[in-house]
């Protein structure tokens, strides 16, 4: 499988996208370019799917945009793609705890799995681990910081968070 990568500016900083063939891998921010292993990678910043990531990333920003539909190709463990689906189907402007998702995959004993999965997760922003809180709704880890997982709730729902 070869994958496609591609540099966009966006209000929480520089973001790279990577594509394959079937969809979208990945969305990292600068400091975690070394945490996704995808092999061989060519930098084409004209590859048609990663301009529509782009294209709905910039919507999302501007708050014209609520729902993504670019194709994603999620690259990991079986439990790990089930916690990823699970991140996908969170509506727009609600949140979730990891324990609430471990109970939506049916591994309600999983918490901290599905903690470590939702940190893991390849496609930030699109797969929506910014909704995911602590259980006192508390803001809990996120790999662009708190204060982009802030920013990111805030475009959705103005009012979710009392900072």
């Amino acid at each position: 499988m070869s994958y496609y990568s591609k540099k966009m500016a966006s209000p929480v900083g520089e973001l790279t996208l990577f594509a394959s063939e079937r969809g979208l891998a990945a969305v990292l921010w600068p400091n975690e370019l070394r945490r996704i292993r995808l092999a061989p990678v060519t930098e084409d910043p004209h590859y048609p799917l990663l301009l529509e990531a782009e294209r709905q990333l910039n919507a999302y920003f501007n708050g014209e945009l609520r729902q993504f539909t670019v194709p994603l190709d999620f690259v990991g463990t079986e439990f790990q793609k089930k916690v990823w689906q699970a991140l996908v189907a969170i509506p727009y402007g609600e949140t979730r705890s990891y324990a609430e998702i471990a109970r939506a995959i049916g591994h309600p004993a999983a918490v901290r799995a599905v903690g470590a999965a939702n940190g893991r997760n390849p496609v930030s922003i699109i797969a929506p681990c910014h909704r995911v809180i602590g259980s006192n709704g508390k803001l809990t880890g996120f790999a662009g910081g708190l204060e982009a997982k802030a920013f990111l709730l805030a475009i959705e729902k103005p009012d979710l968070l009392s900072l």
